[in-house]
């Protein structure tokens, strides 16, 4: 008989008669042996299903870890995948930024130099304005004096006072530059 086929179980061997022939075995010895061998079965079988439920266990476990690394390792792939979109990402956002930034600090420069160039050539028109006056109070303090100067003449040649001059002259004198 193939192993495959032959079942034994606790109780075929408890069950189990055997002819009775002159000179065989001693039929007490023989019950006894059975009693033992199926005991010994039926501890067999009960580790077989306590090894079996182990295995069980142990599988389930076993393919609940794999499942879990998988998981993890999915996770860690995607953590990468996503630090890489946010570093590229971050990259590209700071370069929008920088170029902004140059576009405004270019923008302000050129503003900048406008306002530079409106103030130089204020003030260039300032001074000019400030030279003319100068100029002209100049002409009005040269013409005073003239006039003073005249009057102390006269007066210490004894000819009298000459006459004032008139406003309207003494305006258009104060229009000349020179």
């Amino acid at each position: 008989m193939s192993e495959e086929a032959f079942q034994l179980t606790p109780q075929d061997v408890r069950t189990q008669d055997f002819a009775r022939v002159l000179r065989g075995y001693d039929p007490a010895q023989v019950d006894e042996f059975k009693q033992r061998l199926a005991g010994e079965i039926d501890r067999l079988a009960r580790a077989r299903v306590q090894a079996e439920e182990k295995l069980k266990s142990a599988q389930d476990q076993l393919k609940s870890h794999r499942e879990r690394e998988r998981a993890v390792h999915e996770a860690l792939v995607a953590a990468q995948q996503l630090r890489s979109d946010l570093r590229v990402q971050a990259e590209q956002e700071a370069a929008v930024i920088v170029r902004d930034a140059h576009g405004q600090a270019a923008k302000i420069v050129d503003r900048a130099k406008l306002d530079e160039q409106l103030v130089r050539d204020r003030t260039e028109d300032a001074v000019r304005q400030f030279n003319a006056y100068v100029a002209t109070f100049r002409l009005l303090l040269e013409r005073q004096l003239g006039e003073v100067e005249g009057l102390q003449a006269a007066a210490r040649e004894g000819t009298g006072a000459p006459r004032p001059p008139a406003m309207s002259e003494i305006e258009v004198g104060a229009g000349e530059t020179g």
